[in-house]
């Protein structure tokens, strides 16, 4: 992890949940869409196949349990996971909440709409049940 450094536009719009073995696990600051984002803490890597076979593995394991909080988090109808990268090249991956009512159903969450920022305290206690979920894993 040695010269680990989050994208500053990931950080700008995230906000640090905690970390897993592999990955820093961040909120995307966005209250129209429950949203993690899990960044691998490895240096150079813009695409899931840059990394190490052992790092692959854990990173499937790591995405699986934030799908599993998602759900407990925010009961969605759906999960979406994607790794874009198109914008922010660091290797990150979206686990998004989808409900059918949400303002983008059906389509993607990128590009729809203005970003809503949480208000402090909902962002606060969202974080702290977050970083629970994923501590009982």
């Amino acid at each position: 992890m040695d010269g680990f450094v989050i994208d500053p536009r990931l950080a700008a719009d995230t906000i640090a949940v905690g970390d897993l073995d592999l990955c820093s696990v961040r909120l995307m600051d966005d209250s129209r869409f429950p949203w993690l984002v899990l960044v691998p803490r490895r240096t150079g890597l813009s695409e899931i196949t840059d990394l190490a076979d052992g790092d692959s593995r854990s990173l499937m394991d790591e995405l699986r349990l934030a799908v599993r909080v998602m759900s407990e988090l925010s009961q969605p109808d759906k999960v979406n996971v994607g790794a874009l990268g198109n914008i922010v090249s660091q290797l990150h991956l979206h686990v998004v909440g989808r409900f059918l009512s949400d303002p983008a159903w059906p389509g993607p969450v990128w590009g729809s709409g203005a970003s809503s920022p949480y208000p402090h305290h909902a962002a606060t206690l969202l974080v702290e049940r977050a970083a629970q979920l994923f501590s009982r894993a």
